[in-house]
């Protein structure tokens, strides 16, 4: 199942690398993350050209397969320390709803990136490590649990928003209402079944396939009928769709290799 982990991790690069790409052509950050109100222009422009600089290097570097452990361990512990001291203080402080889970939704999109980065580190030799890389490392093994917590929330999400959701589903699939409802079981049946380890080569492979589907069929065309004005928030949201199908299908084919066999 090497085949499935390389899958994933060029798909997690090519949505990284992507978003990077739509920063710095954009000179604005994705929705996904917040700024406080009045932030200057100026200083929204020099973030995109910062982040969108090391989104670009990060997602390179995964899909080619170099320094990929290093730079894959730098690049999660970053985005971890950016939800950490970025987004839990910001939602705490200047959001009065910070008890509602639909307003934490930003910032476990970041915290899944954080744990995609550590789920491929994982997946290469850690020979010749250096000090630093050593410690980081011992995040490692959060890196699925990081993203199985955005899953299952995602999935709660599902039936919260369920009405409101169903409108993104195609028209020419019947039955919206039961899909969105089916969608949130299975992405919190997913996310628990990671956690708590239960056949997570299965479940991932099935999560991977299910999100990635969604990105075929619901996420491609909203991108392609996209007004001008809509059109990067939906880049956007194709970006994360491939960018937890690859995170998924990481963990699938890492969890059936085996912990003893799964460098790629």
């Amino acid at each position: 199942m090497g085949n499935l982990s390389n899958i994933g991790r060029i798909f997690y690069g090519i949505a990284i690398g992507g978003m990077g790409a739509q920063a710095i052509y954009c000179m604005d950050l994705p929705y996904i993350l917040p700024l406080p109100e009045h932030f200057p222009a100026s200083g929204i422009v020099i973030l995109a050209f910062i982040l969108g600089t090391m989104f670009i290097v990060a997602g390179t570097s995964i899909i080619f397969k170099k320094w990929t452990r290093q730079i894959c361990l730098l690049f999660g512990c970053m985005l971890l320390l950016i939800f950490c001291f970025y987004y839990i203080p910001y939602q705490l402080l200047t959001d009065p709803n910070y008890m509602h889970l639909g307003d934490w939704e930003n910032a476990e999109k970041e915290l899944a990136f954080a744990g995609g980065a550590l789920v491929i580190a994982g997946c290469f030799s850690a020979q010749n490590e250096n000090h630093l890389s050593k410690i980081l490392a011992k995040l490692i093994p959060l890196g699925s649990i990081f993203f199985a917590i955005t899953i299952v929330s995602f999935g709660i999400l599902h039936f919260m928003y369920g009405a409101t959701v169903a409108g993104m589903v195609p028209s020419w699939i019947p039955w919206h209402l039961f899909w969105i409802y089916f969608a949130g079981a299975a992405l919190i049946g997913a996310g628990v079944g990671i956690i708590l380890k239960i056949k997570t080569g299965v479940i991932a492979t099935l999560l991977g396939t299910m999100i990635f589907i969604w990105f075929g069929i619901l996420h491609i065309p909203r991108v392609v009928a996209a007004a001008p004005a809509d059109m990067a928030d939906e880049i956007t949201s194709a970006f994360l769709a491939l960018t937890y199908s690859g995170i998924a299908f990481v963990i699938a084919g890492t969890s059936l290799i085996g912990a003893g066999n799964n460098a790629i």
